[in-house]
């Protein structure tokens, strides 16, 4: 029954007193952030914690949400701000990237559940190329093709015009592509022979 009901209800629920309506949201949203999390510290208890620290936030900024955006939209604008805060104040690494979801970007063909060796050297390759990219390019990259999200849902997250987020992810894959044509020639070779 709780799948039935819109996430803009819960919301409803919530902000008229019904308190306990948010652990639906919760629950419903729990893999979600916890995913995203781990793609940025790629430690899992420091990722629960996180997790639990973006729900905080959002209980206290519901009233915030106005409904134009989907509420895991909104949700991952708090994601990438806690992230990023927490990563600053640690500083540490940024891994944008996480393991599983850089090797489904890899040539695998999805024929065999099993990664060959080929799809393993390319995933390294990857995020080999993926650290030497700014920060800020990395992440543009994660939204787009590991969360999926549209230019509009960036643009909100970010904060910048969806056109300026159409010209710097243009820039950013770009990069990449200088990256692993620069510093990994040989390797981007050896693996497109084998």
């Amino acid at each position: 029954m709780n799948s039935q009901i819109r996430d803009n209800d819960i919301i409803q629920q919530v902000l008229n007193g019904q308190k306990n309506a948010y652990a639906i949201l919760v629950d419903r949203y729990k893999n979600y952030v916890f995913t995203l999390v781990l793609r940025y510290v790629n430690n899992r208890e420091t990722a629960e914690e996180l997790s639990q620290d973006v729900f905080v936030k959002a209980f206290r900024s519901l009233i915030d949400f106005k409904g134009n955006s989907k509420f895991s939209t909104w949700l991952y604008a708090i994601v990438n701000t806690t992230c990023l805060s927490y990563l600053r104040k640690k500083q540490e690494h940024v891994a944008f990237f996480e393991e599983a979801e850089l090797i489904r970007l890899s040539e695998n063909n999805g024929t065999d559940h099993h990664l060959s060796i080929a799809a393993k050297q390319n995933h390294q390759l990857i995020y080999r190329a993926l650290e030497r990219l700014p920060p800020a390019d990395a992440q543009l990259l994660q939204l787009f093709y590991l969360a999926e999200q549209r230019i509009e849902e960036m643009a909100l997250i970010t904060g910048i015009s969806a056109n300026t987020i159409k010209v710097k992810l243009h820039r950013a894959r770009n990069r990449l592509k200088d990256v692993l044509e620069q510093h990994f020639k040989e390797e981007l070779q050896s693996y497109q022979s084998t």
